[in-house]
């Protein structure tokens, strides 16, 4: 029974995440969290392992991701601002992770709450810019800004296991002018380099258990190529906003359990 509910988390997660740009781990971290705390399905999650896990899943979603997009052409990921995003992902993730140990279980339901709620609200303004973007508009790349916004969302990817991705691809769109198809694919780069320097912060820190995250490398190595190749003939828009109903429901559900539970 694990493995049938690790294989479907792994699922999901990554033909989502490869198809909105999301990485996954927004959705990986709070399943773990709630059956590892709810179940005895999974034993030995606790918030930080949860976090680690998605973090090392995460690295061969965006890795088996970035070989699919390739595949699809040369100008479909942008990764010469990919690579410069990832001088400042990288280090803000190697802290993001150190800052892991802190949250216990009762703040991390708060303060990962929040942040999916304001993930939320960032989709939405993302897909509404998305809609009236022009897809001949040159993209304008500010690099010291890019690096300084890439440093911040490598924090948040250490720390709550989310790859990068989930704040990248809006802030491709709405600050950087990228087509949503060339953000989501970037966006892979990203989610690589952040959760390859996350994964390393976690296990330093012994917060992976290689047998669950073995299991949710598989499902995401066919959750990718599913993503990718239906990436262009499904309807997006009507997948990001399912995402962002869910994430609305999640984060007020985890906000009133951690409130509850102070």
């Amino acid at each position: 029974m694990t493995i049938i509910i690790l294989l479907i988390i792994g699922l999901v997660s990554s033909i989502i995440g490869s198809l909105i740009g999301v990485g996954g781990g927004i959705i990986i971290v709070p399943t773990l969290v709630f059956i590892g705390a709810n179940f005895d399905l999974l034993s030995g999650i606790t918030t930080q392992t949860a976090i680690g896990i998605s973090s090392v899943t995460l690295v061969f979603t965006g890795l088996f991701s970035i070989i699919a997009y390739r595949g699809k052409g040369k100008d479909t990921i942008d990764f010469r601002n990919g690579i410069l995003f990832s001088i400042g992902i990288i280090p803000g993730s190697l802290l993001g992770a150190y800052l892991s140990q802190f949250l216990n279980d009762i703040y991390f339901n708060i303060i990962f709450g929040i942040f999916l709620f304001l993930i939320s609200i960032l989709l939405f303004v993302k897909d509404y810019l998305a809609s009236k973007k022009d897809s001949t508009t040159e993209k304008n790349v500010n690099l010291t800004i890019g690096i300084i916004f890439a440093f911040f969302v490598g924090i948040s990817a250490g720390l709550f296991g989310i790859g990068g991705g989930v704040l990248m691809t809006p802030l491709m769109i709405i600050v950087f002018n990228f087509t949503p198809h060339v953000a989501v694919a970037t966006s892979m780069i990203i989610i690589f380099t952040s959760s390859l320097a996350s994964s390393v912060g976690h296990i330093i820190q012994g917060h992976i258990i290689w047998g669950y995250g073995l299991i949710l490398i598989i499902a995401s190595y066919v959750g990718t190529k599913c993503g990718v190749k239906i990436n262009r003939s499904i309807n997006s828009a009507k997948l990001s906003n399912l995402l962002k109903f869910v994430l609305i429901c999640l984060s007020i559900y985890l906000i009133i359990k951690g409130f509850i539970e102070l």
